[in-house]
């Protein structure tokens, strides 16, 4: 896995998961080609909650003190406003259920984006999104981050929608150096928190090394 060093020095708003040997180990697992469906599925769930995790750290908190069961005060936090979640179809269905298990009864919301193929631009084809959502702390769900270009016309939707750069957080696998660079550069505000950053795109736009279409390989429609 690569990548090391690189987000901290072009943001301090991208966040990358401690590359620790737990973390290392389940990678190398989920980018072997020759795993089943049913070892990717289930690895991958434990790095999507892993992210899941780290994201909710940057939700705002105030002060809260409680009394335990043995009568003692415990100085803690809660967390302030609402979240909901908002996944761009179809790979990042992938990540709610992990949202789910984070945040209970959690809204999630849709986004469907299309290339169009005479343009080469993302286009918007479908969104379903809470009717308040502009008053809501929003976690973007994609797994892989290529070029951006599709994360980046999701992120306009909910900027359109009435959100703020700074109420959305991009949960994501792995992202490409030049993915992050097209977002941060264009959404300085906004947060992104990846578990790799990987050495390149191909000429396809492909992530490198990469692991190949995650939403195919999840929900088993890739082609043999």
């Amino acid at each position: 896995m690569s990548g090391l060093g690189f987000p901290s020095a072009l943001s301090e708003n991208v966040i990358v998961l401690p590359q620790t040997n737990q973390l290392k180990g389940l990678f190398t697992i989920i980018r072997d080609c020759t795993k089943p469906r049913s070892e990717f599925i289930f690895y991958a769930n434990r790095i999507i909650r892993l992210i899941v995790e780290e994201g909710l750290n940057y939700l705002p908190v105030s002060p809260k003190t409680v009394t335990t069961a043995q009568n003692a005060s415990f100085d803690g936090v809660e967390f302030d406003g609402r979240i909901c979640g908002v996944s761009i179809m179809r790979a990042g269905e992938s990540m709610e259920q992990g949202l789910r298990e984070c945040c209970r009864s959690v809204r999630i919301g849709k986004i469907l984006i299309q290339r169009n193929e005479e343009t080469q631009q993302p286009v918007l084809f479908y969104k379903k999104l809470p009717k308040d959502v502009a008053t809501r702390y929003v976690l973007l769900l994609d797994p892989m981050l290529a070029t951006g270009g599709s994360a980046i016309k999701a992120i306009e939707v909910l900027l359109d929608n009435g959100c703020k750069q700074e109420q959305i957080i991009f949960l994501n696998v792995i992202a490409s150096p030049a993915g992050i660079k097209n977002i941060t550069a264009k959404f300085p505000k906004l947060r992104i928190v990846t578990a790799a950053i990987d050495d390149s795109l191909d000429e396809r736009g492909y992530i490198i090394p990469g692991l190949g279409d995650f939403g195919d390989i999840y929900f088993g429609t890739e082609e043999k």
